[in-house]
């Protein structure tokens, strides 16, 4: 009786994408490596889309892509401590141009700790 209370959750909190994801990739120095991207305040998370259509209107006609299923991606990433993963995001910031960021001025002097 007792098992049938307290099987298995039904609804899994986080539930699985099932079939294939395209993955963005980059070159390597030993073939291709998968993208890794930031959130919004500064994590890492890997991404992939349901199709390549989506990946094409997020990143571009030109980004390289592999086809991976969501464990074998998981697998990929959290040795690298990468446990996010953002399944067909919409909203992209593009990187400044080099040079076009400011670089914060240098301390005219030591910091030094004050006395409590």
């Amino acid at each position: 009786m007792e098992d049938a209370l307290y099987g298995d959750d039904p609804e899994p909190a986080e539930p699985l994408t099932a079939g294939r994801l395209c993955v963005p990739v980059r070159p390597g120095t030993r073939g291709l490596v998968t993208r890794l991207f930031r959130t919004p305040v500064g994590g890492r998370t890997a991404v992939a889309f349901t199709d390549p259509a989506r990946l094409r209107a997020v990143l571009g006609a030109d980004q390289p892509w592999i086809p991976l299923s969501e464990p074998a991606l998981r697998a990929l990433t959290e040795p690298l401590g990468v446990r996010a993963l953002r399944i067909d995001p919409v909203l992209t910031a593009p990187r400044p141009a080099a040079g076009s960021v400011p670089l914060p001025e240098p301390l005219s002097r030591p910091l030094t700790a004050l006395a409590s």
